[in-house]
């Protein structure tokens, strides 16, 4: 049987778990990685290498290497640098791709040859090969520039919605992912940070037209916690009209919500400090889109690694629950 293609959009761990689970099952695999990052060693990659970011692109390729690249390979490009002066807080496989850029002058041929070094299992596709950062707008009247700005907010911004966002300069879409979203039977968005590692990919020029075009399946997976400064008392629903808000009304007809409320004291109240709590699943039950409600928590606690200074999410939806929801509705 011809193998069922699948779309993954996104960037970030939540993109990193999806793809863990759905490399498991015979299809083939496409991820459209967002390249608007500008934080811990992706702003060295942009500011001193001048280089777009490649932090996303990585775990990409981390989670879909094949089982025949070693364990060894894997755990290298995952490793990141907690001393030296100058060096602390990089990840090698940044610096690997950074040096086959130089080698190659070109980041296509180094993230192709990185994928081939791995033996990536699928496609890997930037969104964009354009320069461009996020831009936010928020309820008070101020703009902020960058990524990690938007993810990481001053106080001041952080008491405020985000009440628009877009790209600068405008930037348009890789040609690949455009055909790998029309060619697609299924497009899986999310989770991840709702404006930083999802919104962002719909802003690219191309993106959510091919979306809304294409004949596949389109399926959200709403994330387990808000994030402070970005989606603080966003509920489920909430999450949805954002999205449709830059992808179309209507346009998603799965949307995968967590049931599970076992998420541990002791995480729960780490997250409580971080002005976190869990997405409260407020959609009524109708023909579109049609609600899956699961146990989709992965049961493993991830604590922040060594040399790591950006915020990481503690508990993520479990891979193996996750990848057989989706597979189900093809």
């Amino acid at each position: 049987m011809k193998k069922k293609k699948v779309v993954v959009i996104g960037g970030g761990t939540g993109t990193y778990t999806v793809l863990s689970g759905l490399k498991k099952y015979p299809l083939s695999l496409s991820v459209i990685v967002s390249m608007m990052d500008s934080g811990g060693s992706n702003r060295v990659i942009r500011d001193e290498f001048g280089l777009l970011p490649t932090s996303d692109i990585r775990q990409c390729i981390v989670a879909l290497a094949s089982e025949k690249s070693s364990k060894l390979l894997r755990d290298l490009f995952t490793y990141r640098y907690h001393k030296g002066i100058g060096i602390e807080g990089m990840s090698f496989g940044n610096l690997f791709m950074a040096a086959l850029t130089d080698i190659f002058k070109s980041q296509e041929k180094a993230i192709e040859a990185t994928t081939r070094f791995l033996d990536v299992q699928g496609e890997i596709i930037p969104v964009t090969y354009d320069n461009a950062h996020l831009v936010a707008r928020y309820g008070n009247g101020k703009q902020v520039l960058g990524e990690h700005l938007i993810d990481e907010p001053d106080e001041e911004n952080a008491r405020h919605k985000i009440v628009e966002i877009e790209v600068f300069p405008p930037a348009k879409a890789n040609l690949k992912a455009r055909k790998a979203i029309l060619a697609a039977d299924a497009i899986v968005i999310g989770p991840g940070d709702l404006y930083t590692s999802v919104v962002c990919n719909l802003l690219v020029e191309g993106i959510a037209q091919a979306i809304r075009k294409a004949k596949a399946k389109k399926i959200f997976v709403v994330n387990l916690m808000t994030r402070h400064g970005q989606t603080d008392g966003y509920s489920a629903k909430d999450h949805l009209k954002i999205l449709e808000k830059y992808l179309g009304k209507g346009t998603i007809d799965f949307c995968l919500v967590n049931k599970s409320k076992n998420i541990p004291s002791q995480v729960l109240k780490r997250y409580l400090q971080e002005d976190a709590y869990p997405v409260k699943d407020d959609f009524n039950d109708g023909r579109r889109p049609k609600i899956i409600r699961e146990n989709f928590l992965g049961n493993k606690i991830f604590e922040r690694v060594k040399g790591d200074k950006l915020k990481r999410s503690l508990i993520r939806h479990d891979p193996d629950k996750l990848a057989k929801a989706i597979i189900s509705l093809l």
